[in-house]
């Protein structure tokens, strides 16, 4: 049997509260909610605005964290968190946009997080072709805090949902965010 993922999935700012907002995914527009930066979306997107950018954009792999939940099923590429694990949101730096081995002093966006909130984290493909300094670093789908409490521009749902949304994308499925 073959497998098919969605084609899109589309991401809105919900009316009235910019910093929530819905996620509607397959054939009958599944509604889940979600939080969204603490600007709402933005279609000009910058490093440390709080803003979650607009566009349309890919899943590009799964991070989870191994010691907390099974390996979750999905079409997209999978790689476990480790205690180094890190994300660069130096615009000065050339690892800007990229995950590297943080070192206990070394700046930068850890992975491994002790409240919950990376345990999975879908890495989107915003500003990587081409990655362009200060447009905007570190765009995950990834848990939710209590209340879908604003992100830093992240998209966020409930565990629960972002594991049932992994088994129906792939690399293909497109997300695309508008206000």
């Amino acid at each position: 049997m073959r497998r098919t993922s969605l084609r899109f999935v589309r991401v809105v700012a919900r009316p009235g509260r910019r910093t929530q907002g819905w996620l509607f995914a397959g054939r009958k527009m599944v509604a889940l909610p979600v939080a969204l930066g603490r600007a709402g979306i933005k279609v000009t997107k910058r490093e440390g605005d709080g803003g979650t950018p607009a566009g349309r954009f890919h899943p590009i792999r799964v991070w989870w964290r191994a010691d907390r939940l099974p390996r979750p099923v999905t079409a997209l590429p999978l790689r476990r968190i480790g205690p180094d694990d890190a994300w660069c949101e130096d615009p000065g730096d050339r690892r800007y946009n990229h995950a590297f081995r943080r070192s206990a002093n070394e700046p930068g966006d850890r992975l491994r997080r002790a409240d919950g909130l990376y345990d999975i984290v879908i890495e989107l493909d915003h500003n990587t072709r081409p990655r362009i300094a200060g447009l905007g670093s570190a765009v995950f789908v990834h848990v939710a805090r209590p209340a879908f409490a604003p992100t830093a521009g992240c998209i966020a749902l409930r565990r629960r949902d972002i594991l049932a949304l992994l088994r129906v994308i792939s690399s293909k499925t497109r997300i695309i965010i508008h206000s």
